[in-house]
């Protein structure tokens, strides 16, 4: 059978056929399909505070989203940080049960970083004020093009091998990583995957390989959910 890989979820107003500007659960069809293609089943996971949706889970997938709100991470939000406290809530509450129970996770963008303040680590609100760039976040809707590092013998330097390209949207980043390893770096420095080493499967990446259907990291959590 195949894996039940949960994924999180947006509530936003949404536009469709008759219906205008509902607040609406809703996530990119990019996740459902990498998630597919790579032999999951998916389950999307609404906003909520209960974690029992856990039990009936093999794996669990943090999609991306708005910025996580600084009192996280002991900080005052900055003029660019939009947050949405109530996902962050339930969201952290999911991931710290998902990390008790070592259930295999793999964190995109926003979940990266969620994956780092639950580890105890913090970010950086605004990247073009500490980089002096906006190479991570070009343009609304346009994704930044990169090609990263990877360290030698990590999970992610064995699942990307000598492809180094990565396609990210985003403007806060890792500043602490907590009690994660960091194991990508873009050619900035900028921390662009970590890893706990201690855990069975948990891997969190600043891009989106959702996008392109990357059944090596998608397949990497099946796999893991599937053992």
């Amino acid at each position: 059978m195949r894996p039940i890989i949960g994924i999180t979820t947006y509530v936003e107003n949404a536009t469709w056929g008759v219906w205008r500007d509902l607040p609406t659960t809703l996530i990119p069809h990019d996740y459902v399909a990498a998630v597919t293609l790579a032999g999951g089943r998916p389950v999307l996971i609404p906003q909520e505070d209960d974690t029992d949706v856990l039990r009936a889970l093999d794996g669990l997938v943090l999609a991306g989203g708005p910025d996580l709100g600084p009192e996280m991470y002991g900080q005052e939000p900055g003029p660019h940080t939009v947050v949405r406290p109530e996902r962050d809530t339930a969201e952290l509450r999911l991931v710290r049960a998902a990390l008790e129970m070592d259930m295999p996770v793999l964190g995109i963008c926003r979940g990266m970083q969620l994956l780092t303040v639950a580890a105890g680590g913090t970010l950086h609100q605004h990247l073009p004020d500490l980089l002096g760039h906006e190479k991570h976040r070009p343009a609304p809707g346009v994704y930044g093009e990169h090609d990263a590092r990877f360290e030698p013998g990590s999970r992610i330097a064995t699942l990307m091998g000598d492809d180094l390209a990565i396609r990210c949207f985003h403007h806060q980043g890792v500043a602490d990583p907590g009690t994660l390893t960091v194991t990508g770096r873009a050619e900035d420095g900028l921390p662009e995957a970590v890893e706990d080493p201690g855990r069975r499967f948990v891997l969190g990446v600043q891009w989106h390989p959702e996008v392109v259907r990357d059944r090596r990291l998608f397949g990497a959590l099946a796999t893991a959910a599937r053992n």
